[in-house]
């Protein structure tokens, strides 16, 4: 159990980034494609954080040429290269689902200043 525990912990990033619910962030994400590999940026609002330890993520949401497009980040990923907050949001919520039915400005989260 504390080979386990070690492993864990050594896979746990030392620094967390500062993502809440409703900021705008940018992702960016390794992508491998054969053998090379690249940074991929995904821009987004975050509409979700769930989980704890190892297996925390959060959930970011972004629109793409008109179509709603979310993708799922664990924290700890040796994929997630960083995450910079582009903006911080001003939210009641702990999850903003209802994003998903809004469009256009009514999808817009206010800024905290």
């Amino acid at each position: 159990m504390d080979a386990l525990k070690s492993l864990v912990s050594s896979q746990l990033k030392s620094e967390l980034p500062e993502v809440n619910i409703g900021d705008t962030v940018r992702v960016h994400v390794k992508i491998k494609e054969g053998d090379r590999e690249r940074v991929q940026v995904f821009e987004g609002t975050v509409i979700a954080r769930r989980g704890g330890g190892i297996s925390e993520t959060f959930t970011v949401r972004s629109i793409s040429y008109g179509v709603g497009v979310e993708r799922v980040f664990p924290i700890h990923s040796p994929h997630v290269e960083k995450v910079e907050v582009v903006r911080r949001g001003k939210v009641r919520r702990s999850k903003l689902y209802y994003l998903r039915n809004r469009v256009g400005k009514a999808a817009k989260v206010k800024e905290r200043l």
